[in-house]
């Protein structure tokens, strides 16, 4: 497995794979990985010849009241981790080669990002967008993975990646999750054993959501009553930011729940801010 850490020593590999014909996959992360990221690594593998595993904490995705200081790193487990994956180059780039000095270009999505996680944080996917621009510049991957654990992200990276003419397949693999339904996160790591106990109230309020559909009920007030009523049960202290029921791709909330929706949480649990989603059918 291969390390590289500046940006035209990533560029000139890249184009070497190209000429010896060979397909890239790119899973793009922020480091501190888990079982979650290996699965897109694997998925990744089966779809192109060499992965690029790229390890980047992107500080223009944090608000300034955010946790990138402390975010979570281990760069030498992440290693371990990416080589037991099947991974083949890990690409580590430093923040001031991302964002020189004088950086000024951001790449940004409309419409799909005034919503959901846009609204409680609005110069969140600005960030994203712009960082994963920059890898698919940078690396020219042929296949791109991503999580439907962050669904909105990834609904907003494809319309980034159409709009913008990249020839690149996109995927999005499902959601790894704990044995008791909670999604895994790097962020995880910060709950002591009581808020690691109530964390799991997403996931309850998510599957609430699917027996209560599967039953025949289809109206989304109905549906948020009973899942805000989870989540209290489970976690009194929950803070629910948002509970949203979205057409899968454009985003658009719904009045009556179908095989295209999507239920979307976000909930702070022990000053912990999750995110999870399901689709209902």
């Amino acid at each position: 497995m291969q390390t590289i850490r500046s940006i035209k020593g990533m560029q000139a590999a890249s184009r070497k794979l190209a000429r010896q014909g060979k397909g890239i996959g790119l899973v793009p992360t922020m480091g501190y990985l888990h079982e979650g990221h290996l699965a897109l690594i694997r998925r990744a593998k089966k779809a192109a010849d060499v992965v690029v595993v790229s390890i980047f904490v992107n500080p223009a995705q944090f608000a300034p009241n955010e946790d990138f200081k402390r975010y979570p790193r281990d760069e030498k487990g992440d290693m371990r981790k990416i080589k037991s994956a099947g991974g083949d180059i890990v690409f580590i780039p430093r923040t001031n080669d991302i964002y020189p000095d004088d950086f000024q270009t951001y790449v940004t999505v409309e419409k799909l990002t005034k919503k959901l996680e846009g609204k409680s944080r609005p110069t969140h996917f600005r960030g994203v967008t712009t960082v994963v621009a920059k890898l698919f510049n940078i690396i020219r991957p042929d296949v791109a993975v991503f999580g439907m654990k962050d669904y909105q992200q990834a609904v907003v990276l494809r319309q980034m990646m159409r709009d913008l003419g990249y020839p690149i397949k996109f995927i999005v693999a499902p959601t790894v999750r704990e044995k008791d339904g909670l999604a895994m996160s790097s962020r995880n790591r910060y709950f002591d054993d009581i808020g690691r106990w109530e964390a799991v109230c997403l996931y309850y309020a998510l599957r609430t959501a699917r027996e209560m559909v599967k039953g025949g009920v289809d109206d989304p007030k109905l549906v948020k009553r009973e899942m805000t009523a989870v989540i209290r049960s489970n976690c009194p202290s929950a803070q629910v930011d948002y509970i949203a029921f979205t057409e899968f791709w454009t985003l658009t909330s719904v009045r009556k729940i179908d095989r295209n929706t999507v239920c979307s949480l976000a909930v702070r649990v022990h000053d912990v801010r999750l995110i999870d989603n399901m689709r209902l059918c």
